[in-house]
């Protein structure tokens, strides 16, 4: 979406707009918020300073609506925009995302940039690593520990994660921290064990 700024708005913008509308209306019924791993750090903390539960999945809006199934929760999503209303249909669908976010403008008498108010965005850095064998890499004790040290480092105030692609001979290497150049220079750190380890195809 777009608010009336002209700023672009995220999946997790939707998510922390519309679950903080079904909080003031008693609607959220003890149920977390679904989310996958791929969403911003801030959502959670936003969520989570809200008094909302917030869980994470697999990427995929298919394992975000088996979650929801399961659990019986009634708002989920995707960063990239798909957006579940369990109690009105089973995946995202773009129409009815807009009108419930109109509700919600509407309800609440906010513009659509008044009700992210409290959701920040962390910065995030994303490197690419193709390597040689997925699972090798991950499961390498020296890149371990150097995960490990950067998720010390970074404790409350952002993370990192390192997943396989399921679609290319790739390993993601993603940080969210409180700065553009952190997020850098620690995605690169572990990049550079990677690397160092004999993993990733040189080109």
């Amino acid at each position: 979406m777009v608010d009336e700024k002209g700023d672009v708005l995220t999946g997790d913008h939707i998510l922390y707009a519309y679950a903080c509308y079904m909080q003031d209306r008693g609607k959220l019924v003890d149920k977390p918020v679904v989310a996958t791993v791929m969403s911003n750090f801030g959502l959670f903390k936003a969520l989570n300073e809200r008094g909302i539960e917030v869980v994470k999945t697999k990427v995929g809006d298919k394992y975000v609506y088996e979650y929801m199934t399961t659990h019986g929760c009634r708002l989920g999503g995707e960063q990239s925009g798909h957006i579940i209303f369990s109690k009105y249909a089973t995946t995202g669908d773009g129409i009815l995302t807009s009108l419930k976010m109109m509700e919600c403008m509407i309800a609440r008498k906010k513009k659509m940039s008044e009700l992210c108010e409290g959701f920040r965005m962390y910065p995030q850095e994303l490197i690419n690593v193709k390597v040689y064998d997925k699972a090798e890499a991950q499961n390498d004790p020296d890149v371990q520990a150097a995960v490990k040290a950067v998720a010390d480092q970074l404790g409350e105030k952002g993370r990192i994660l390192v997943r396989e692609s399921g679609t290319e001979p790739v390993v993601r290497v993603m940080v969210e921290a409180e700065s553009d150049e952190l997020c850098l220079e620690l995605c690169q750190r572990v990049v550079d064990v990677i690397k160092g380890k004999g993993h990733a195809v040189k080109d």
